[in-house]
């Protein structure tokens, strides 16, 4: 019996030592993985481990520069900037855990209006492009109590991040807007292209106008911080800092008083018409004094914190109000283009300012393919015998079918050598002005018409072309260039809106310095004929008497442009207005192109330009003179 229980003793001591034994080996083992653990982490890998864990705790900030302003030739601002929030999120500082994070999410849709799928579809695209320290913006021009009550729940936002920002802000909205545009959020397209001029996937850069043209000047350079982050993802303190520089400020050439008033002329002028444009100039410099396109829009809308169909509703209206027509639009310039015909006819030798040539009201042409066909190319009305002076002054069609194309015994200048002079001109090419969106215009000539049409060219053609109709294309901005070069004797400049480029200091970092992009090939004697045959249109019995000014010498030109559209219930082509003119004629101080959709030359255009001239005089009346022509 005792031998037994010795027995059992013994045995229940082996098992127990067995047992210790075991737990001994199991804890040796898990105490050797833990040390392996521990040396892969602190010395195999410990670097990279230490650098991870510094970025977690670190972070690169880019800092915006304060943007430049704009203002005025006065001095006047056209663009602030203003304090304003906004609220993004940083994914890496979100919850690990999913559910977590949907609840992050959930709270943040709530505060700020936004729909959680919105939220979280552009979480994805932005871990998808590996942007997880980088803030992904939400929302723009949030309440500074919103933003307040966001930075109060930090615990239960993390990764949740507001910002202060400068926006910009127009305080002259629908006035300048075509001028100075907007800025808005990058694309894709332009970070892709403008990533290595540090750009991230938030900024803000010009997107029209003055804004966009002059985007690397009014930026600025931006700067850098390096920062401590919590756990939440808010930064602790700055450890290091480069510090950002502020953009250039622009001024511009053109007077805010005057762009008013001739937005007000134009759109109390323009009656029913849909658009309508005025441009003026200083025809000495090429400095934009004023220009209007109507309809026009605000530039706030896109400044951020608009509603999404306020934008909309302007990206989508038929009329286009964000279309800067000034000059980008082209139209037929019909009897304004006589100065540019006459100018290369008294060069050429065409014409002089004694050439006389009756109108009948209308020249008829037997066609060369079948005798029985007569094409007629009517006058506006049967003139008389007319000189130079007065074919300008009462706008004659038959004088300028001579002078273009010749008729009978009359040598006129042929399709190729009025093509070069208007070449010569500026028209069917950009002349460079300093914002986005011009257009070059059509300047047709034979070779252009087979190109495009696989058809010669006619005797036809080259009349329609003489007085400014046909397939002849051009801008409003050419037009009053074009005028320019004949106040100022030939010079053709590139027009200019930025006057010069001023640093945040004060001091001129570019001065205005005249660009002349030829000299037109007209005599300035010539040129001086055609200013005084302008003159005469404004004075009595021309057809520009409308846009006559007391005390002034004004020259200028009509013209009633016809175009492919629905008839008028007369029968006729609708047609659009146009005037161009400059003053004083003795010594030009400013250059006017005026055009009106649907209208005409004399009775809708030609007195949005005597509002203008009046204005820039500083004469409050009309100067009454006489009988005015009706083309």
């Amino acid at each position: 019996m005792m031998r037994r229980t010795r027995r059992r003793r013994l045995s229940e001591t082996a098992l127990l030592r067995l047992r210790l034994g075991g737990f001994g080996l199991a804890a040796c083992v898990l105490f050797s993985v833990l040390a392996a653990q521990l040396w892969r982490l602190q010395v195999a890998h410990g670097e990279q481990y230490h650098e991870q864990a510094e970025l977690n705790r670190l972070r690169v900030l880019v800092t915006t520069p304060a943007r430049g302003l704009v203002f005025d030739r006065k001095g006047r601002p056209l663009v602030r900037n203003v304090p304003s929030f906004s609220v993004g999120v940083v994914p890496a500082d979100l919850p690990e855990d999913a559910e977590a994070e949907t609840l992050v999410l959930s709270r943040l849709s709530r505060i700020l209006g936004l729909p959680l799928e919105e939220i979280q579809t552009a979480l994805a695209t932005a871990r998808a492009e590996q942007r997880l320290f980088e803030p992904m913006r939400l929302k723009d021009g949030i309440k500074r109590n919103e933003a307040l009550l966001i930075e109060e729940r930090q615990g239960e936002l993390p990764g949740v991040l507001v910002q202060a920002e400068a926006q910009r802000d127009y305080p002259e909205p629908e006035l300048v807007s075509h001028v100075i545009g907007y800025t808005g959020r990058i694309t894709q397209e332009q970070y892709a292209a403008l990533r290595q001029e540090s750009y991230g996937l938030s900024d803000r850069l010009g997107q029209a106008g003055v804004e966009a043209s002059y985007e690397a000047i009014l930026r600025g350079a931006p700067g850098t911080e390096v920062v401590e982050v919590n756990a939440y993802g808010r930064t602790m303190r700055t450890l290091a800092a480069r510090p950002a520089q502020s953009g250039s400020n622009v001024v511009l050439g053109l007077d805010l008083d005057l762009q008013e008033a001739m937005t007000q002329a134009l759109k109390e002028g323009m009656g029913r018409s849909r658009w309508g444009v005025a441009i003026a100039v200083a025809p000495k410099t090429g400095e934009v004094l004023g220009m209007v396109s109507l309809p026009t829009y605000n530039d706030n809308v896109f400044s951020g914190g608009s509603a999404a169909d306020e934008v909309s509703a302007l990206l989508s209206d038929r009329n286009s109000p964000l279309w800067n027509r000034a000059v980008g639009a082209v139209a037929p310039p019909g009897s304004i283009f006589k100065v540019v015909v006459g100018s290369a006819a008294l060069q050429a030798g065409v014409a002089n300012a004694n050439t006389t040539i009756v109108s009948t009201g209308q020249i008829s042409l037997v066609s060369a393919f079948d005798p029985s066909v007569v094409y007629v190319f009517r006058d506006w009305a049967a003139h008389g015998a007319l000189d130079f002076y007065q074919g300008i002054a009462r706008s004659s069609d038959v004088y300028f079918y001579y002078l273009a194309g010749g008729y009978q015994d009359f040598r006129g200048l042929g399709v190729e050598r009025l093509a070069t002079y208007a070449r010569a001109f500026g028209f069917g090419e950009r002349l460079g002005i300093d914002l986005p969106g011009e257009a070059a215009g059509t300047l047709p000539d034979p070779a252009w018409k087979q190109a495009t049409w696989q058809e010669p060219w006619f005797i036809g053609d080259t009349y329609h072309l003489g007085i400014g109709q046909g397939f002849l294309l051009v801008t409003p901005l050419q037009m009053v260039m074009a005028a320019s070069a004949i106040a100022n004797g030939g010079e053709l400049l590139q027009p200019r809106v930025v006057r010069e480029v001023v640093d945040a200091s004060g001091e001129v970092v570019t001065p205005w310095e005249k660009q002349v992009i030829r000299q037109v090939p007209v005599d300035p004697r010539h040129l001086a004929t055609v200013r005084t045959a302008m003159w005469l249109a404004v004075e009595p019995g021309g057809t520009a008497t409308l846009a006559a000014v007391a005390g002034v010498r004004v020259a200028g030109k009509t013209g009633t442009a016809e175009y492919a559209g629905p008839l008028e219930p007369d029968g006729s082509l609708p047609t659009h207005g146009w005037f161009l003119g400059f003053a004083p004629v003795e010594d030009p101080q400013i250059a006017v192109v005026v055009f009106v959709e649907n209208g005409r030359g004399a009775q809708t255009a030609a007195p949005i330009a005597g509002r203008i001239f009046r204005a820039f005089f500083g004469k409050d009346q009309p100067r009454t003179s006489g009988v005015v022509a009706v083309r």
